[in-house]
Parts: structure tokens; C-alpha cells; sequence
């Protein structure tokens, strides 16, 4: 039997979608493998409660100590990155005789080098699970300073991933930005698409027949983290400016920026706006009440990923308004599905015009969205297809070591 370890910077019961892959490859290799998980202690999204959450498995967790920071705050952040990375190299240097492989989906930058550092020191296989391209993704928030943070940080990223065994990237434009920027090789670089349990959707639709949602209001719905990068203020003002009849606005989640979006709505007195908690493993359930999904991207955020609400919207068979750079992954999914629209990002008049004509179409049109959706999902994000993927590169990966 191999002895996989796996680093995730969140797990269950956090109810994000990297804590469900870390979940589901730990489950699938404990079927013939020994599996240790390490991963902090639960903290997203900020503001959910974890009290009664159970966190029982058939595979050994250890729920480290570690600085946590679920806060938006760049050096809370960065100290988060660093407990977490420390003890997870200080792990491995003392148990490295009990490992085969390490699979990483940790946090960026620094508990990735501290966990590819203490793989190569001890010669273990370490596969690397890219969500987002640091430090870009930082310093296009920090637009005065970008560039010497970038100068910094860019020898850490190039060290992790052409240290790396095998990286897997979440879309075809991330592999081959981070093939061109980091100058690493092609074959190096898999591209597996974030995956969502397809079952969970499927068995609510049919133990629920759902197709006939009998609300009377119609449903605009964004579900997911409620935080600063989120773009929800936009969804606020469009449907505020749309001013639709017998419409709502639901926005379903919890995050650092609930509580202030909540008074926006407030002062803009529109009633119409709620604010929904989701419990964990109540997504199909709570986005079944929609007519139709809203998936706000900031201008640059689409870039080189697909969030993960866009599978879980799709799953859910319904119609898809979408805010994201033209070219962008998420824009191409939903054009080339034909599951919904694609307007300019934080565009507050096109999005209220859009919504107002959403209303006008016919169930049958709204219908046709939806399964176009589903059809995408299940060819592209399903977990059933691309799980196994996965495990055959965790896999492969260890037999490549044992033959070398």
C-alpha cells in the first residue's frame, strides 16, 4: 500500500470547493492506499459556523494549530501561508520515511515552497494544484506597488512549480501562461477542471421535481463567498436601477463584506434584496429557488480560471448572467454552452437591462438555458470524470518514482 500525503489549505467542513477535491481525492485513494490530510483548522467562508460540523473520516486528519486569517488582509495572509507552510515542511522532514507522494492544494506562495522545499530535501514526489497564479493575482490589486511585490515573489513561484513533479492547472489558459511566464515544460502541466459532485444536484432535482418552481417572485440568485473581490455591490445597484415587479434579489452566502452589503441595500430601500445563510451541503437545494444565477467577475479576475460557482450553477440547470472579460475561460464556457450571457465586467446598465429582458423570456426559453448548462457540466465538471483523472496522476506519479 502507497502512503499518500495530502496538504490542503481547506477542508471539510469548510463548505468551498478546494475543501470538497482534497475530500473526494483523500476518499478515493483511502480505498487502497493509506492517506494522512493535513489542513488548518475550518475558517471559510468568514463568518460561517462550525460548531456542530462533523469532521470524521476513514483516513488520519491532523487540523493543525496554525495562524488563521479568513479575513481579506494581505499580511494576515501572508502569516497564514507561512504557519501553515512551516508545519507542514517541519511534518515532512520528520515523517519523511512514511511518505510515497505529497499532493498540494495549499496556500500560495509560501506553503507551497515550504512544502516543495521539504519534498525535494527528502526526495519525495510532489505534485502541485495551481487555483490561481500568484503573484499576479496580488499585485493586480495593489496597482502602486505591484511591481516590486512582483519582482519579490515571482523566484518563489518559479522555484515551487519547476520543482514540482507534475502541476495541475484548472484551465487551458492558466497552463500555458504559467508555461510561458515560468519557462517549465509543457507535459509538466495538466489541466484538470475543478470538479462538483453532480450527484447531489441530480438527486434533488429528482427527489424534488423541481423543474416547476412555483415562487411568485421572480428570482435573480448569487450564491457563493460574500467577500471584497466578490463583486456583489454591482448585482445590488443593477436590480436596484431594473426596478422589476414581482422580482428579488437573493444574495446566499456568508463573507467579510455581508454586512456592509447589507446596509447598501438598506439605504437604497429595496426591499426586494435578502440575504440568505446556506448550509452546508444546502446548495442544490437553496440555488433550485432561482430563475436565474448571477456570477459577478471584477474586470482581470477571469483571466486564467473558471469560479467554482460556474459548475455549481450549471449543475443546477438554470440560466447563467455572467460579468467576465471578454476571452476569459468563464465567458467562453457560457457562450460556447449557450447556458446564458456574458456582459462587460461591473457594467451596472448593461446588467440591469440584461435582467429586465431575462424577466420577459418564456419558461421554455429560460428551460433551454438551463439544460444547455447541465450538458456543458457534465462533459466538463463533472467529478466522476475528472477525479479519476486525479488519482491516475497521483498514481503514475509513484510509479515513475519507483521505476527511477
Amino acid at each position: 500500500m502507497k502512503k499518500v500525503l495530502i496538504i490542503s489549505a481547506v477542508f471539510p467542513p469548510e463548505p468551498v470547493v478546494s475543501a470538497n477535491l482534497s475530500f473526494d481525492i483523500a476518499d478515493a485513494l483511502s480505498e487502497k492506499d493509506i492517506v494522512t490530510v493535513i489542513s488548518p483548522k475550518p475558517s471559510r467562508p468568514f463568518g460561517f459556523n462550525f460548531d456542530a460540523s462533523n469532521t470524521k473520516f476513514k483516513f488520519k486528519h491532523i487540523q493543525t494549530n496554525t495562524f488563521i486569517c479568513p479575513q481579506s488582509s494581505i499580511l494576515g495572509r501572508f502569516k497564514e501561508s507561512y504557519s501553515f507552510g512551516k508545519y507542514c515542511y517541519n511534518y515532512i522532514v520528520e515523517n519523511h520515511n512514511d511518505i510515497d507522494i505529497i499532493y498540494a492544494n495549499t496556500w500560495p506562495l509560501i506553503a507551497q515552497y515550504y512544502t516543495v522545499k521539504a519534498a525535494k530535501k527528502n526526495k519525495i514526489p510532489v505534485i502541485i494544484h495551481v487555483q490561481d497564479i500568484y503573484p499576479e493575482s496580488l499585485t493586480n490589486k495593489l496597482p502602486f506597488v505591484g511591481s516590486l511585490i512582483s519582482l519579490l515573489l515571482m523566484p518563489i513561484d518559479k522555484y515551487i512549480l519547476k520543482n514540482a513533479d507534475k502541476i495541475i492547472a484548472i484551465s487551458e489558459k492558466m497552463k500555458m501562461y504559467l508555461v510561458n511566464t515560468r519557462n517549465i515544460e509543457t507535459d509538466k502541466v495538466i489541466v484538470i477542471q475543478n470538479w462538483q459532485d453532480e450527484k447531489s444536484f441530480t438527486q434533488y432535482r429528482e427527489q424534488k421535481n423541481i423543474g416547476d418552481n412555483q415562487n411568485k417572485s421572480f428570482t435573480f440568485m448569487y450564491l457563493g463567498n460574500i467577500g471584497p473581490v466578490a463583486g456583489i455591490d454591482i448585482l445590488i445597484d443593477a436590480f436596484a436601477d431594473a426596478k422589476l415587479p414581482n422580482s428579488r434579489l437573493i444574495i446566499a452566502g456568508a463573507g467579510s463584506m455581508k454586512e456592509s452589503l447589507e446596509k447598501k441595500a438598506e439605504n437604497l430601500m429595496v426591499t426586494a434584496i435578502e440575504f440568505w445563510d446556506v448550509p452546508n451541503g444546502k446548495v442544490p437545494e437553496t440555488q433550485a429557488l432561482a430563475d436565474i444565477l448571477l456570477l459577478p467577475i471584477k474586470k482581470g479576475a477571469s483571466s486564467s480560471s473558471i469560479p467554482s460557482k460556474l459548475p455549481a450553477y450549471m449543475f443546477s440547470k438554470k440560466p447563467i448572467i455572467a460579468n467576465a472579460d471578454e476571452g476569459s475561460d468563464s465567458a467562453n464556457c457560457i457562450k460556447e454552452s449557450g447556458c446564458g450571457y456574458v456582459l462587460e465586467p461591473e457594467n451596472i446598465e448593461q446588467l440591469s437591462k440584461c435582467m429586465t429582458e431575462m424577466v420577459n423570456l418564456s419558461k421554455d426559453q429560460l428551460d433551454k438555458m438551463g439544460e444547455n448548462g447541465l450538458s456543458f457540466a457534465q462533459s466538463n465538471f463533472s467529478k466522476t470524470v475528472n477525479l479519476k483523472k486525479v488519482t491516475a496522476i497521483i498514481e503514475n506519479t509513484i510509479m515513475t518514482q519507483i521505476k527511477n
